[in-house]
């Protein structure tokens, strides 16, 4: 299981993870004297459900003796999610979502980004994550 899988199960999102991707069927060409076949149907998409990761972090940082801001912060995220926020683990959740070579080096960089990214990913997987927070 990857780091940022880790994020999901803890987040109760780990069933979005493992959701399939749904790719169209083919349709067979016609002949061109034949006439067109009928558009085919639209494929079934799987149902993402939505998690409200907004009130699951903030009913956790309301409980937690410390105040820590997991909107700004990948290190107070991590922690309220009871994951190690180590540098070490930082740097592997970072290489795991591809963070650009140049941000690795810069622990303040890499942070910022792996914060934006890991919220963005989180949102993409069915979080109710607002857009202001990643983008």
């Amino acid at each position: 299981m990857g780091f940022f899988s880790n994020i999901l199960e803890k987040l109760g999102m780990s069933k979005a993870a493992e959701a399939p991707v749904i790719t169209p069927p083919t349709v067979p060409t016609a002949p061109a004297d034949a006439p067109a076949p009928a558009p085919a149907a639209a494929p079934a998409v799987a149902s993402i459900t939505m998690v409200d990761v907004m009130a699951l972090m903030e009913k956790k940082a309301a409980a937690n003796p410390q105040k820590l801001n997991w909107k700004t912060s990948i290190v107070d995220l991590l922690k309220l999610l009871d994951i190690d926020s180590s540098l070490e683990a930082r740097k592997a959740l970072a290489k795991e979502l591809y963070c650009p070579d140049e941000l690795m080096g810069d622990s303040a960089k890499m942070n910022m980004w792996l914060h934006k990214n890991v919220l963005a990913h989180i949102a993409a997987n069915g979080g109710n994550v607002p857009k202001e927070l990643f983008s």
